[in-house]
C-alpha cells in the first residue's frame, strides 16, 4: 500500500485536474519536438503489441510506451511499486486490493478510462477467452492468425492463468474505485497487479476492432505514445499521445526497427542512421565509445540467463545427467570471457529485492568436473547424442555461451549437438530432439511467485510445454502462491530451489542478464533495471546543445 490516504489522494487528483493538463496544440502550431529511431534486434517474438501474447524480453521495451498498469515500478530507481493508473491502494483482506483510479485518463482514441474499462482488461473479451486447452503450444510463436471472431488465441488464457492463478473478478466499487478480487489468499497481489499483462485497454476500442489480431497488433492504451503503425518483423512507429495524463510527451515519434545483426546496429548508429542501438555485447563497448558522439549505458537487470531441460528426453530422463550438466559449467569464466565481468554469477534463480524473502545462504551448483563425471558414469547414460536447440543470438552471447557449454559438457562425457533453429516454436516443438534450450526469466516484482512458480511451476511454461513436472514442487507452489505465512513460504522456496536445481533439474542458472543500449551522447536519458525503454518526460532531459 502507498503512503497516501484515499482522501488525500482524491483530493490530489481533484487539484490537479484544471491546473496540470496541459493544452493541445492549435491547428497549425509547429512541432518541434524530436523524433528518434531505435535499432533492435528484434521487436515482437509473436509479431503481436499485446501483452498477454507478447511475453518477452523484446516486446518488454516497447510495452510501457503506450499501455500501463494500475500499479506501476520504478524501473530507473529502486524497483518498488508506485502509483500508476490507480493513484493509490489499500489492503482489504488477504484476498482484496481496493484501488483508486486516476482521474480524468484519457486513452489513445479520446475516450475517458473508467472503472468498466478496468473490468474488460481483466475480463473474459480480453484475458479469459480463448481456448480451455490454453498453453499446450509454444509461447513464442508468430501469430498470423486468431481463433475465430475475436476469441483469443489458447496462450493468452495461459499467460492469464500464470500471471493471475487465483483470479476472481473485478468488483466495480464507484466510478473511482475498484476492487482486485482472489480466490485465494495472496500476499503478492500488489506485485501480480503491476505485471504487464495487467494494463488497461480501451473497452470501446476492443468492440469496435474487427478480429483479436487486429486488436492485438494495435491495442488501445494510455500510454504517453500511441501506435502509429506496426509492421511484423520491420518496424514499429509510436507517436506522441499529447493528450497523456502525465503530461506532453518529450518525443514526436519513436521509430523501432529491427537490425538482426549487431554490427549493422552499431554501424548505424555510427553513421547517425539511429539515435539508439540495443542488445549490445560487452566487447562491443569500448569499441563505441571510440566515437566521441557516442556512448553505453546499462547493466545488471532483473532477469537470469538458463539453461532448461525437457526431462522426457531419453537422455536425460536420468536426474544424474542433469545434475552432472550443472555442475560441467563454469559460470564465472563465461562471466569473465564473455561478459568483461560486466554481470554477475548469481544465487540461483533469486534477486536481491525480494527482501526477506532472498535465500542469503542458496548458490548455484559449484564448478567440480571430478563430480559431473562421476555422475555420469553412475547415470544410465550410454553416450547417445543429447540435441540443444538454439538461436542465432536472440540472447546476447547465446551461441558463444552455447559452444562453451558443449565442450564443458564432452568434457564429461556428454555428446551434446547444437541444432540450430530459426525461431521459438522450432526450439519448442515437441519431438525427439527436444533436450535442451536457452530461455530467460524475469522477476517483474519483488517475490519468487514471479519467477520460479510463474515459469516453473502447474501453470508455467515448462509444465504447459511437457517438459518437466514434478508433484512435490506442484504442491510446494500452492504454498508459496496461497500461504499467508511469510516463514512457511520462505521454507517452500528454499525446497523448491533445491529441487529445480540439485535434485531434479528443471533448469541451471548461468549468469545474472546485463542489458546495454548505445546511444547519441547529447541524448540526455537513462536506462532501467530491466528491458523497459522509458521515454516518459520524467526520463527524458532533452538534446545538449
Amino acid at each position: 500500500m502507498t503512503g497516501l490516504t484515499r482522501r488525500h489522494t482524491l483530493a490530489l487528483g481533484a487539484a490537479s485536474a484544471g491546473s496540470l493538463i496541459l493544452p493541445r496544440f492549435a491547428i497549425g502550431q509547429a512541432d518541434n519536438r524530436p523524433s528518434i529511431t531505435i535499432a533492435v534486434q528484434k521487436i515482437a517474438n509473436s509479431n503481436t503489441l499485446e501483452t498477454l501474447r507478447e511475453q518477452s524480453n523484446v516486446g518488454t521495451r516497447t510495452f510501457y510506451s503506450y499501455a500501463e498498469p494500475l500499479i506501476d515500478t520504478d524501473w530507473i530507481g529502486d524497483l518498488s511499486l508506485k502509483p500508476g493508473l490507480a493513484t493509490s491502494w489499500r489492503r482489504i483482506d488477504d484476498r482484496t486490493v481496493e484501488m483508486v483510479l486516476r482521474p480524468g485518463v484519457k486513452f489513445h482514441n479520446g475516450d475517458v478510462m473508467t472503472a468498466e474499462d478496468v473490468a474488460f482488461s481483466y475480463g473474459v473479451d480480453r484475458m479469459w477467452g480463448g481456448s480451455a486447452q490454453a498453453g499446450q503450444s509454444g509461447l513464442f510463436g508468430s501469430v498470423t492468425g486468431g481463433a475465430v471472431g475475436k476469441q483469443p488465441p489458447a496462450e493468452v488464457v495461459a499467460v492469464a492463468k500464470r500471471a493471475f492463478p487465483s483470479f476472481e473478478k473485478i468488483e466495480i466499487v464507484d466510478p473511482q474505485t475498484i476492487r482486485f478480487v482472489n480466490k485465494t489468499p495472496d500476499v503478492t497481489l500488489e506485485g501480480r497487479i503491476s505485471r504487464n499483462v495487467g494494463i488497461i485497454m480501451s473497452r470501446r476500442a476492443f468492440a469496435e476492432t474487427a478480429s483479436w489480431l487486429d486488436w492485438a497488433r494495435k491495442p488501445v492504451g494510455t500510454g504517453p505514445y500511441k501506435i502509429a503503425e506496426f509492421r511484423p518483423d520491420q518496424s514499429l512507429i509510436l507517436v506522441a499521445h499529447d493528450e497523456y495524463w502525465g503530461g506532453r510527451p518529450p518525443l514526436k515519434q519513436i521509430r523501432f526497427v529491427e537490425v538482426p545483426e549487431t554490427a549493422s546496429r552499431i554501424n548505424g548508429l555510427n553513421s547517425g542512421e539511429y539515435d539508439f542501438a540495443c542488445d549490445i555485447p560487452p566487447d562491443q563497448i569500448s569499441e563505441i565509445e571510440k566515437n566521441p558522439r557516442a556512448e553505453v549505458l546499462g547493466g545488471l537487470i532483473g532477469n537470469h540467463r538458463q539453461t532448461v531441460f525437457d526431462k522426457t528426453h531419453p537422455q536425460l530422463s536420468d536426474p544424474l545427467v542433469r545434475r552432472a550438466m550443472t555442475h560441467a559449467i563454469d559460470r564465472q569464466s563465461i562471466v569473465d570471457a564473455l561478459w568483461s565481468g560486466r554481470t554477475r554469477v548469481p544465487k540461483g534463480l533469486q534477486w536481491e529485492f525480494y527482501g526477506d524473502m532472498f535465500i542469503a545462504d542458496w548458490s548455484v551448483p559449484a564448478y567440480d568436473m571430478e563430480e559431473a563425471r562421476r555422475l555420469v558414469k553412475q547415470s544410465s547414460y550410454k553416450g547417445d547424442p543429447i540435441p540443444y536447440r538454439l538461436l542465432n543470438n536472440y540472447y546476447t552471447n547465446q551461441v558463444a555461451t552455447a559452444q562453451v557449454l558443449v565442450e564443458s559438457w564432452r568434457e564429461i562425457g556428454l555428446n551434446v549437438q547444437i541444432e540450430s533453429k530459426e525461431n521459438f516454436p522450432q526450439v519448442l516443438a515437441k519431438g525427439p530432439t527436444r533436450a535442451v534450450r536457452d530461455w530467460s526469466n524475469s522477476a517483474s516484482f519483488n517475490d519468487p511467485v514471479s519467477s520460479i512458480t510463474s515459469s516453473h511451476g502447474p501453470t508455467g511454461q515448462q509444465w504447459q510445454v511437457g517438459e518437466w513436472t514434478n508433484a512435490e514442487m506442484g504442491k510446494l507452489s500452492d504454498v508459496l502462491e496461497s500461504s499467508t505465512d511469510r516463514a512457511q513460504r520462505k521454507a517452500a522456496f528454499r525446497r523448491m530451489l533445491e529441487i529445480c536445481e540439485r535434485e531434479d533439474p528443471a533448469y541451471t542458472v548461468l549468469h545474472q542478464t546485463a542489458n546495454f543500449t548505445a546511444k547519441r551522447k547529447d541524448i540526455q536519458w537513462k536506462a532501467a533495471q530491466s528491458f523497459v525503454m522509458d521515454f516518459s518526460a520524467r526520463n527524458w532531459g532533452g538534446i545538449r546543445s
